[in-house]
């Protein structure tokens, strides 16, 4: 392509998927190697005479396909040459747990006290009348700003006070938890399920309605056995991967796993 490239919106195709489409050619091609940086904004609209939202548009697609990695001030680098929709989560206990989450940024968008109801209990499994502090807002990693998940934090009313504390946290909310009430999470149930995305959360994943997604829910349990919080993560099904690593502990001379199937045979131990 040329300084003169046009595309036309006759085609069928978005303005900006076309030029994340040519990007991603030259990428993949070797015009631009890895850890070489794209033309600026201003540069790409006069190249493909289109809008900056356009341009800026086409550059997300990039940095969702693992591709690119921008930064204010620095441009858009080249992280990869392949294509990736992964975003991969490898976590073998609590403590590497909480270091992977600092790598995280919480952007809250609302923070309310809500009475448990019978549909709230069939999804996080507290008592009908419980109180919780709900959490809500979207996550994202390092400088990028395309959300890997939608979080909804649903906190015991006896640690709410943890509330006035994460605007701006990095770190997980578990440890601010043992920090300020004495407290120790034991035991975090994980459950992985998917699912299909309603409008509302679509729109804030960037994502059509009714995409399938992947819901990870975290249960967070305190040596007295309460019930800190309970997290619900909604990721799209293609900025997701999960990997999980067995271990033996030491001491103890076996591995103990749990799996749930939908025939007969629904446990296996």
């Amino acid at each position: 392509m040329t300084s003169s490239d046009r595309f036309e919106s006759a085609s069928g195709e978005a303005l900006y998927l076309q030029v994340a489409n040519v990007l991603k050619d030259e990428i993949v091609s070797g015009i631009y190697p890895i850890g070489s940086s794209l033309p600026s904004e201003g540069e790409l609209c006069q190249r493909f005479s289109v809008s900056r939202y356009t341009v800026r548009e086409g550059l997300r697609q990039l940095r969702q396909s693992g591709l690119v990695v921008s930064r204010q001030g620095s441009g858009t680098t080249v992280a990869t040459d392949a294509a990736s929709h992964s975003y991969v989560h490898e976590v073998t206990s609590i403590t590497e747990l909480s270091t992977f989450m600092k790598d995280m940024r919480f952007d809250i968008e609302s923070m309310t006290t809500v009475t448990a109801d019978g549909l709230l209990v069939g999804q996080i499994r507290g008592a009908v009348g419980d109180r919780w502090l709900r959490v809500c807002g979207r996550r994202t990693v390092g400088q990028d700003e395309s959300p890997i998940c939608w979080s909804e934090i649903f906190i015991n009313a006896e640690f709410a006070a943890v509330g006035r504390l994460l605007r701006g946290n990095r770190g997980p909310i578990f440890q601010l938890i043992e920090d300020l009430f004495g407290e120790r999470v034991s035991e975090v149930h994980q459950e992985i399920t998917a699912c299909t995305v309603a409008s509302a959360i679509a729109a804030k994943l960037e994502i059509l309605a009714g995409s399938v997604a992947v819901q990870v829910q975290r249960t967070y349990q305190l040596n007295s056995g309460k019930t800190a919080l309970v997290a619900v993560n909604t990721h799209p099904a293609n900025r997701f991967r999960h990997s999980m690593t067995l271990r033996r502990v030491s001491g103890e001379a076996r591995l103990t796993y749990h799996i749930e199937a939908s025939g007969p045979d629904k446990e296996r131990r």
